[in-house]
Order: C-alpha cells, then sequence, then structure tokens
C-alpha cells in the first residue's frame, strides 16, 4: 500500500536525512520525501500496521528536525 503524507520540513538536505532515516523503519518498503512538494510518499511492506509505523516515521524524522511535522 502507498500512501502520501503532507510535511513541514526546513531545507532539502533535510529532507534527505528524514527519507534515509524512514527508509530504516520496519514496515516501510520505499520512501520519497519531497522538499518542494512539502510531500512524504510511502510504500508499505504487505501486513504492516501503517499507524504503528508512521509513528515510528515520525519518531525518527524528529531526530532529523526537532520541529518536523507529518500530517498523520
Amino acid at each position: 500500500m502507498k500512501k502520501t503524507y503532507e510535511i513541514e520540513v526546513d531545507c532539502a538536505n533535510c529532507a534527505q536525512l528524514m527519507e534515509q532515516a524512514a527508509s530504516k523503519v520496519e514496515g516501510v518498503a520505499k520512501v520519497v520525501v519531497n522538499f518542494m512538494t512539502q510531500k512524504m510518499v510511502i510504500e508499505f511492506t504487505e501486513g504492516a500496521d501503517i499507524k504503528a509505523v508512521m509513528k515510528t516515521v515520525l519518531k525518527e524524522c524528529k531526530k532529523v528536525e526537532p520541529d518536523c511535522e507529518i500530517d498523520l
């Protein structure tokens, strides 16, 4: 399953670091963070608990940029 989320990220470098952090979360098959459109597209693995995965993704992204927001 693939979902798109609105995000708030301040710079392109942070977006890349957030993409790398989110890609390491269990349940994420593929992730793309687009700084220009302020969107994150995540493809989840089969059977993943999307809400739990997104909570972990948000936690990991906040390690990169503490004021980052993802509209869950």
